[in-house]
């Protein structure tokens, strides 16, 4: 087949499926078999395919109907405009985890210098991103995964980026003995049982500890909120992702534990994402 016709071919066939987007999921796995950008398959469409491309091709398009996300298929995934290697072993960064570095760049603009943690850090991407903006930033990345951690490295030396260190560990449990912190980051576990089993089909290829927390997805973010303020400076922020329905709670959690300035912000859907705080 040319590209053409095994596009339109598997377009049809994504659309049965009833999956979103069938045209970009179709152009992405087809992007990747072939070794090009998206844009060349709209300036080529008379190329050949060869057999074995397409046959390729269609493994690829058979594991992405079965469910498993296009970027574990691609072993790859873009956020902060940064490709990152993803595995099964690490959560696939979403855009709605982008606001984690947008708003830790806003409450530190004024900071030249600064030392920040960011907790439960997977694929490295929240850190990636905030240490590529901010090369001045001294950034430690943690997680309590091997597995995890040995892909935010690869990561780190793929991109270059230097100002990271990389520490074994649950949350602060891994930052015995540092300096206390100007920011720590997270975005831990916070969907329940039930809430995992309602989501999109998706979410099951990825690391079940990294998804669900015990207390209605609230247990690792209230363990985060009370650990937290013993490695913050005085004024230091704690920034914390959540889910759409928990920002009352989580409010409250900051509260009990002596937090100042308790703001929540919204996504671009309008929902209850990130709550941050201050140590008074």
């Amino acid at each position: 087949m040319i590209i053409a016709e095994l596009l339109k071919w598997a377009v049809k066939k994504v659309d049965v499926a009833c999956e979103p987007s069938p045209h970009l999921s179709v152009e992405i796995l087809l992007a990747y078999t072939l070794n090009q950008s998206r844009s060349f398959l709209h300036t080529h469409p008379q190329q050949i395919v060869s057999d074995s491309q397409e046959q390729q091709f269609k493994s690829y398009l058979a594991r992405f109907l079965q469910g498993e996300p296009i970027a574990y298929v691609t072993g790859k995934r873009e956020f902060w405009s940064l490709e990152l290697k993803v595995t099964p072993d690490t959560l696939i960064p979403r855009q709605e985890t982008e606001l984690l570095v947008e708003f830790a760049l806003k409450l530190l603009v004024n900071s030249p210098e600064c030392l920040i943690a960011d907790l439960g850090t997977g694929s490295g991407a929240v850190a990636l991103a905030i240490a590529h903006e901010r090369p001045a930033f001294q950034i430690i990345a943690t997680d309590k995964s091997p597995a995890a951690l040995s892909i935010a490295k690869h990561n780190a030396k793929n991109l270059n980026i230097q100002n990271i260190i990389f520490k074994e560990g649950s949350w602060c449990e891994a930052l015995v003995g540092q300096d206390k912190f100007d920011l720590i980051i997270s975005n831990p576990p916070y969907l329940d049982e039930e809430e995992l089993h309602q989501a999109a089909r998706g979410l099951l290829y990825e690391p079940y500890l990294a998804l669900v927390a015990n207390e209605k997805g609230l247990s690792e973010i209230c363990r985060i909120v009370y650990e937290a303020w013993n490695y913050l400076k005085k004024g230091g922020y704690l920034c914390i992702e959540h889910g759409q329905t928990q920002g009352e709670k989580v409010r409250s959690i900051f509260l009990e534990v002596g937090y100042n300035d308790i703001k929540t912000e919204y996504d671009l859907a309008g929902l209850e994402r990130i709550t941050w705080g201050r140590r008074g």
